[in-house]
């Protein structure tokens, strides 16, 4: 995967390499700055190409980029950028369009018009590069440089740009996240707003909730109120699958929870252990496991650490 770090090079060539570098990354571009400012110009984009999809994750100081019509006429190939913005403001415009983008808010822009991006702080993005071919152009061009916000549909996307970020290679497996991507995509820009697709919902919902399993106040409340759903949507997307949405929060955390019990390397109480994963009560949590696994905590624990003795003749 390649990496450009432009604090690499002397302060006098870190603005003209970084020229070079967001060309050779994404597509013509020509970055402008403030005449004041120092010699100096930190900068890194790291880039990790799939099948169709080309990622990058970029840091960088304040700026103007431009792809105006020279840039345009020299673009290979017919591109939309999809852009999540992690840190500083991104203002954006392309044709109609000028919205200013915060940390957790995205945008869209195609690379067969001019466009313009202004920083006026350092900055983090993950930008995503994808053919036209993969998209419904036709949902998507009245939303090209506007601000999409990071909840609701747009938090499936949100979801989908982190989950696609840390496949590794191009296989099946990335050929159907570029097409989850691109569906989820098309489906927060449908004009009717309509309640994302449950298999893409769902699939936000659980890496959301993977990574929260030690949070006790994770429930319907706050899941249906970070993704901007209501419980019946949100219900809904779990229906036939193997559990309701409670079901499955309580089995996530009971899985990682005799994970943790059977790892050498964790000297945590059992408690300790039950509190990381949402469980407050001792009791609780010792009788969820023993339904869910057949032994109490404590008996996983000693039978892995019995397991692990080195046998005697």
């Amino acid at each position: 995967m390649p990496v450009w770090d432009v604090a690499a090079r002397p302060e006098r060539e870190q603005f003209g390499y970084w020229h070079e570098v967001i060309c050779r990354a994404f597509v013509p571009l020509t970055p402008r700055r403030e005449a004041d400012a120092g010699p100096g110009f930190a900068a890194r984009v790291e880039t990790r190409p799939l099948r169709q999809v080309v990622r990058a994750h970029i840091a960088s100081q304040p700026q103007a980029t431009l792809h105006g019509p020279a840039e345009v006429a020299r673009t290979d190939g017919a591109y939309y950028f999809l852009n999540l913005q992690v840190a500083g403001r991104c203002r954006v415009r392309q044709a109609l369009a000028d919205a200013v983008v915060g940390p957790g808010e995205f945008t869209v822009v195609d690379t067969t018009a001019p466009y313009r991006f202004d920083f006026d702080a350092p900055w983090r993005m993950v930008s995503y590069r994808l053919p036209h071919e993969l998209l419904d152009g036709r949902r998507l061009r009245p939303r090209l440089g506007g601000r999409w916000d990071g909840r609701g549909v747009g938090g499936v996307v949100s979801a989908m740009i982190g989950a696609l970020w840390e496949v590794d290679d191009a296989g099946p497996v990335a050929g159907e996240l570029e097409h989850a991507l691109a569906a989820a995509l098309s489906a927060a820009a449908a004009p009717e707003h309509r309640a994302p697709p449950a298999a893409l919902l769902r699939a936000a919902v659980l890496r959301y909730v993977r990574a929260r399993l030690g949070d006790p106040a994770l429930s319907v409340t706050t899941v249906c109120r970070r993704f901007a759903v209501s419980p019946r949507t949100l219900h809904a997307a779990f229906a036939g699958t193997d559990g309701t949405f409670a079901a499955t929060v309580r089995r996530l955390r009971l899985e990682r929870a005799a994970a943790l019990l059977g790892d050498p390397a964790d000297t945590r109480t059992v408690t300790e252990i039950g509190a990381s994963v949402g469980f407050v009560d001792p009791a609780s949590f010792s009788r969820a496991f023993r339904r869910a696994h057949g032994c109490a905590p404590r008996e996983l624990r000693e039978a892995a650490r019995t397991a692990r003795l080195p046998r005697t003749n």
